[in-house]
């Protein structure tokens, strides 16, 4: 195992939870606007995964540039607006509009700025379901198929040939600016999943939930934290693995579960 059950049980189990509040927060912006009139972008259904993957490749661009310059003070205001704006909609379908953009705020300036795993785990929990409400309503059933199949692929090659999702996560883990789970272990040693691999997975559940609705989808979100739980106890120690074959696959055994049952 790459890591104890103890770290591979909490890393599943937060999966799980933004999974969970990911869909409750798709699901409330399903029948409402985005908070502060935020526009979604304007993508045809059939082909939204186009714009979508060219965005993926032009923030992985840009992020590689940051690190290539070791421009740690963009990187930090760069995610210090995102999580905000990802955390301000999250929010803001549990409590009202003013007191999410406050706290959403409050949080991200101490996820950036002040840094602690609490805190981090904590937002990173609750920002998918902000970004999965953007995007998600954009998505037919065959576009986030092909997305998931694109991503999938990225993933692996980043990892296994490119190794530059390697450099990226390297890069954030060190100045404690990721975007993903972060569970400190032994000595010096971070335990991580990316964020992608939490968004990815949601968006594939949301765009079933707006399709076949919420049985169907919490059916997705259990079997890609199945397969995450499967993928972390047979990875090796001091091995990255790409995750995103492995929870694709796990949403795709969901969606044929659906079928049947």
């Amino acid at each position: 195992m790459k890591y104890n059950f103890k770290i591979i049980g909490l890393i599943v189990i937060l999966f799980f939870i933004a999974q969970l509040i990911g869909l409750y927060v798709v699901n409330h912006y399903n029948q409402t606007d985005l908070p502060y009139e935020i526009e979604r972008p304007q993508f045809e259904e059939s082909t939204s995964y186009i714009p979508i993957s060219i965005m993926i490749l032009l923030a992985t661009g840009i992020a590689l540039l940051l690190i290539r310059f070791r421009a740690t003070r963009l990187w930090k205001i760069w995610f210090f607006i995102g999580i905000s704006f990802a955390l301000l909609i999250s929010f803001s379908s549990f409590i009202p509009e003013l007191i999410a953009l406050i706290l959403a705020v409050v949080l991200a300036g101490i996820k950036v700025f002040k840094p602690n795993y609490i805190i981090h785990n904590l937002t990173e929990v609750f920002m998918y379901g902000g970004l999965a409400a953007i995007f998600v309503p954009v998505l037919s059933l065959t576009s986030i198929f092909i997305l998931l199949a694109i991503i999938s692929v990225y993933d692996a090659i980043a990892v296994w040939k490119t190794k530059h999702m390697i450099k990226l996560a390297k890069f954030q883990s060190n100045i404690k600016v990721f975007a993903g789970l972060l569970i400190p272990y032994g000595k010096n040693k971070t335990a991580i999943l990316g964020g992608g691999d939490i968004g990815f997975p949601l968006m594939f559940a949301g765009t079933i939930l707006k399709v076949s609705g919420i049985l169907d989808s919490l059916l997705i979100a259990v079997f890609s934290t199945l397969a995450l739980g499967v993928l972390l106890y047979y990875a090796k120690k001091n091995k990255f693995y790409p995750a995103m074959p492995f929870l694709s696959a796990g949403c795709l055994a969901g969606y044929l579960a659906s079928l049947i049952i």
